[in-house]
């Protein structure tokens, strides 16, 4: 069976609050290639995590408000509470410690030292000294705030949200009131020019949203334009030169502060989403497109014409682009999905971004010691295969001798016995073998089409790979020279370890666990206590090890799986990776950026953070606190630091879940978010063809 397209969603696709756009879910595949190798030249700082970003640069949390001084100076902002910081023109960045994971939406710096960023749940953060320390203001709110604006001086700003929410602060912060908007309509930006006229923008379906006052907000007044679409920014230069930008490629443009709005031809369907103007001619837009790529736009004559910029290169998967921030005609910053970041010195003559290897998903990581591993994931055409020797400081691409570029191809699991021998599987039935480190990957005859999910070898000849579709599982005792199937009474298979020639246990749905003693001959049952699909393994011996899966479930055994007992996470996440170093000390990970960690063999999980919500599908751990866990939009994240520092753990609640379709199976999200981007998970209820 040939699986035409197997990068499918496994997320609930949202947006909270009453616009119900589709605002940032899209799919698609970025046309420019990846770089060969990424350094870690850019600092990438610390937000309270043991776990550190190693790919994208400077991080990879999707980034959506964007505010510099000058041509050095200025503060991004993102998901999970995400704030980065640079005071060199982007040649180094520092990630600060925000103090929430809530998603933070827009950020304002009316000066070097005092900015205030905005967010979901009513968030509100100030900051009076360059960001060094961020607190929380009471905003009065639980409405998600999506635009901020500071002009003239530090003390008088305005933020814009939804419902048609407006607060206004004319002490920096130390109380917002609320304002009359006269909307229920979500507004998303607002530019003011001085501390008494400002303009936001927004809508609904079919009406675009327009609100203009002069005297700081006590009244705000609707002003008419020809939109009918959501407005997701607008640009003043002064008090009567600006831009609105929205759904569907629109740009309007006023010259009498917003008395009368007319489109201008954009040259573009794509949806606009940031507009930064220095002066009433330049002005920059960026955007995305829903399963496509992004877009940048450019006019030097106030928008008589509008100029499409394509002189950047990111790696595959990088899509969307979001906020834009220009401090002179010249100088700019584009941001948007899994850490993008863009910056031109010369009007977008030519855009440079952070060095990235990939945004694409990556989803199986082996390490044989604590500087040398090999990472595996989603690459159109070759899939893609990453190689570290100095414990993720360089990441080198490697290729796998493999070409699909009507779907590209994915790697899902990879085990490597020493630091030359390794086993790649993927799509198709692909299984790639190595015995040089990567340099070579040579392709060997599975003579299977299943999806193999996950590979494991006790020594460089005895191995086996599961397939997901038939529930197989797929040996070798002569390193892959021959594949042999092994059916068993499984009806998809997820994970797999053998502990020795002869010992080895699978688990994939139903809550199945199958424990051979005989090298596979034989396939024999356990009884797990769930039906839940069960998604990866660890053992440390024979007897001694542990299994993760869907709604939080951690299993335990110390007898070869006679017995498995339930442990309590804590969580409700589905977790999709663990590994353990020794009986004691072991980590999982899984959706939404969970990592939890244990040193006493399970009897007690604590939640760390792991600086994201992206998912992680998979870890490996070599030593008891080195690691690297991989995920969702090309995210690499490191540890080594000794001993967990434990967080509070949150009561375990249900989760939303998607009726699984017949090509793929929606993850549950505990809280739906916007996920821009498809990801590959198998179905947990497969019907072979």
């Amino acid at each position: 069976m040939k699986m035409t397209n197997t990068r499918i969603p496994i997320t609930i696709l949202s947006l909270a609050g009453a616009c119900g756009l589709a605002l940032a879910i899209h799919t698609g595949h970025a046309r420019s290639k990846s770089a060969a190798t990424i350094s870690s030249r850019v600092p990438h700082g610390s937000s309270g995590s043991q776990w550190q970003w190693q790919n994208p640069r400077p991080q990879g949390n999707d980034l959506r408000g964007a505010s510099f001084i000058d041509a050095n100076t200025g503060t991004v902002v993102g998901y999970y509470g995400t704030i980065v910081r640079t005071t060199d023109g982007g040649d180094s960045w520092t990630i600060q410690d925000s103090g929430t994971t809530e998603n933070l939406w827009a950020v304002s710096f009316s000066d070097t030292d005092n900015g205030t960023a905005v967010g979901e749940g009513g968030t509100i953060l100030r900051t009076t000294d360059g960001g060094s320390q961020w607190v929380s203001q009471t905003s009065g709110t639980i409405f998600q705030l999506r635009g901020v604006s500071f002009a003239g001086d530090a003390g008088n700003g305005t933020a814009v949200g939804e419902g048609g929410t407006i607060l206004r602060t004319t002490d920096g912060g130390n109380s917002w009131v609320p304002q009359s908007s006269g909307t229920e309509n979500t507004l998303f930006g607002v530019s003011f020019t001085d501390a008494s006229t400002g303009t936001a923008v927004g809508g609904t379906f079919g009406e675009s949203t327009i609100l203009r006052t002069t005297d700081g907000g006590n009244t705000w007044v609707p002003q008419a334009n020809p939109g009918t679409v959501f407005l997701f920014d607008v640009s003043f230069t002064d008090v009567n030169n600006g831009t609105a930008v929205g759904d569907g490629g629109t740009i309007l443009r006023t010259t009498d502060g917003g008395n009368s709005w007319a489109p201008q031809i954009s040259g573009t369907t794509k949806t606009l989403y940031g507009v930064s103007f220095t002066d009433a001619n330049n002005g920059t837009i960026c955007g995305f497109e829903l399963s496509g790529t992004g877009i940048i736009l450019r006019t030097t004559d106030g928008g008589n014409n509008w100029v499409e910029q394509t002189n950047y290169s990111l790696p595959q998967g990088a899509n969307s682009f979001y906020a834009v921030s220009f401090t002179d005609t010249n100088t700019g910053t584009i941001v948007g999905d899994a850490g993008i970041i863009l910056q031109t010195t010369d009007g977008g003559v030519q855009w440079n971004s952070q060095p990235s290897v990939t945004f694409n998903f990556l989803y199986g990581v082996s390490f044989t010691e604590a500087n040398t591993g090999t990472v595996v994931g989603y690459e159109n055409p070759d899939g893609m295969i990453l190689r570290t020797t100095d414990g993720g400081n360089t990441w080198s691409r490697q290729s796998s001798g493999l070409s699909d570029p009507f779907d590209g191809i994915n790697f899902f699991g990879v085990h490597f016995v020493n630091t030359n021998i390794g086993t790649i599987v993927g799509d198709d039935g692909i299984i790639l073998r190595t015995t040089d480190g990567g340099s070579n990957w040579v392709q060997q005859t599975s003579d299977t089409t299943d999806l193999l999910y996950a590979v494991h070898f006790s020594d460089e000849n005895h191995g086996a790979a599961v397939g997901f579709l038939n529930g197989t599982v797929h040996r070798t005792t002569d390193g892959g020279q021959n594949w042999v199937p092994q059916p068993t009474q499984a009806t998809g298979l997820l994970g797999v370890y053998f502990t020795d020639t002869n010992t080895g246990t699978v688990v994939g749905n139903d809550g199945m666990i199958l424990r051979t003693t005989d090298s596979g001959e034989n396939w024999v049952p356990q009884t797990s206590g769930t039906t839940i699909q069960l998604r990866a393994l660890s053992f440390t011996d024979a007897n001694t090890g542990t299994v993760v899966g869907e709604q939080g479930t951690i299993l335990r055994t110390t007898d070869g799986g006679q017995s498995w007992v339930s442990q309590i996470s804590g969580v409700s996440e589905l977790l999709l990776g663990v590994s353990f170093t020794d009986a004691s000390n072991g980590t999982a990970v899984g959706q939404l950026g969970t990592i939890l960690r244990t040193t006493d063999g399970g009897q007690t999980w604590t939640r760390e953070q792991s600086g994201t919500n992206q998912d992680l599908y998979n870890v490996s751990f070599t030593e008891t606190n080195t690691g690297t866990a991989v995920g969702g939009f090309g995210a690499i994240l490191r540890t080594s630091v000794q001993g967990p520092t434990p967080t509070p753990t949150p009561s375990a609640t249900p989760t939303a879940t998607v009726s699984p379709t017949p090509t793929g199976t929606p993850t549950p999200s505990a809280t739906p978010r916007a996920t821009p981007r498809a990801r590959p998970t198998p179905h947990p209820r497969p019907t072979p063809h």
